[in-house]
Order: C-alpha cells, then sequence, then structure tokens
C-alpha cells in the first residue's frame, strides 16, 4: 500500500515539474500576457482540468515557476562563495550573472513589468531571497578580503553592501532616469551593466585607500 501511494505521489511529482518547464518555456518565449492555460495545456497533452487540478490559476502557475528559475539563478550564486581571487572578481561576477540571468528570462519578467504595484506576496518573497542571496555573497567577500589585508577593515560590512545594491538597482539609462520601473528596455541591459560595473569598481578603490 505505501509503495503504491509513494509512486503515485512520485508520478505527480513528475507530472508537475513538466507542467513548470512547460509553462517556462510559454512564459519564456511568448511572456505571462501572451501565455494562455490552454496552450500550456495542450503543449503537455493534458487536460485543461487536469493542469487546474495541479495550479488553480496562471498567477500560482507563474510564482512556482519563478520559485523554479529563482532556486536556479540561486544555486549558481552559492556555489561561487569564497571562490573568488578577489573583491572586483566578487563584485564582476555578481553583477554579470544577474545581467545574463535577466536578458536569458527577460520575457519571462512581464509578469513584473505588468504587475509592478500589486505583485503578489509570494512573489516579494522570492525577490527578497535572491536580494538576499547576492548581498551575502558580497558580505562574505569583502570579510574574506579585509582578514587577508587587502581592504581595510570594514566595521559594517552589510549597510555597506545594502548601500551599493541600492545604489546599482538605481542605475539606468538617460532616457530611464526619471522612471521608477523594475526592468528597463532590453535594449538598455547592456549600457546599465557597464555603469553598473564601473560605480562597483569606484566602489571597490573606496574599500582599498
Amino acid at each position: 500500500m505505501f509503495s503504491r501511494m509513494s509512486a503515485a505521489n512520485d508520478q505527480q511529482d513528475i507530472k508537475k515539474e513538466k507542467i513548470l518547464e512547460a509553462a517556462h518555456h510559454r512564459f519564456l518565449h511568448y511572456g505571462y500576457s501572451k501565455t494562455t492555460m490552454n496552450e500550456i495545456a495542450a503543449d503537455l497533452s493534458l487536460s485543461k482540468a487536469l493542469l487546474y487540478y495541479y495550479f488553480p490559476d496562471k498567477s500560482q502557475l507563474y510564482t512556482a515557476v519563478m520559485r523554479k528559475v529563482a532556486d536556479d539563478y540561486l544555486n549558481i550564486l552559492k556555489s561561487r562563495v569564497n571562490t573568488f581571487a578577489d573583491l572586483k572578481d566578487a563584485f564582476e561576477f555578481e553583477i554579470n550573472t544577474q545581467h545574463e540571468f535577466i536578458v536569458a528570462n527577460y520575457n519571462f519578467f512581464d509578469f513584473f513589468r505588468l504587475n509592478e504595484q500589486n505583485l503578489p506576496d509570494m512573489i516579494w518573497q522570492i525577490v527578497g531571497q535572491v536580494h538576499q542571496c547576492e548581498a551575502d555573497l558580497l558580505v562574505t567577500a569583502i570579510k574574506n578580503e579585509a582578514d587577508k589585508g587587502k581592504i581595510k577593515p570594514v566595521p559594517n560590512p552589510d549597510e555597506i553592501v545594502e548601500l551599493l545594491l541600492d545604489a546599482l538597482h538605481g542605475v539606468r539609462v538617460s532616457a530611464q532616469s526619471h522612471k521608477k520601473i523594475l526592468f528597463p528596455q532590453k535594449e538598455h541591459l547592456d549600457e546599465i551593466r557597464t555603469k553598473r560595473l564601473l560605480l562597483a569598481d569606484i566602489f571597490i578603490k573606496g574599500l582599498m585607500y
């Protein structure tokens, strides 16, 4: 009896994972607004009723996919903690990895652009976890460099990193300087990355001298 229940749960997990993969593919290529539950069900040859059994609505399905996408990103960050040659290496990794993540998933994030003022609490929790992981990576890098004597001791690395991340988040191209938006236009992302790298370089030099 127990083995049958376990096998049934495994099958449900496999089916749920396939739904998440198919939904991610749709959201990634067409965006949230242009993806329907009917299309996702059709991609998997599932009935719409069965899809709704696993995910009651598109918003909940999107959140589950977001959790999976964020976990992949978090695993990349966590795998690099304590591996950097110096502080510049750490900051460039964080900025470049975030940039590549946003570029690779740009259409997926249209949900944020459509719902910036009304994002579900669960989405904000995921965003908060990502932000904390990015901050922890950089705080650890600063502490390691201070321990090695490569930079002067930093009494409040957590506050310093929060300040830098706020500054990096605020970097915009001139055409968007007065727009409070979470995700800029895709064609502006490279320029924003360049500016963020420059800002990080100035910040690092401030810690060193």
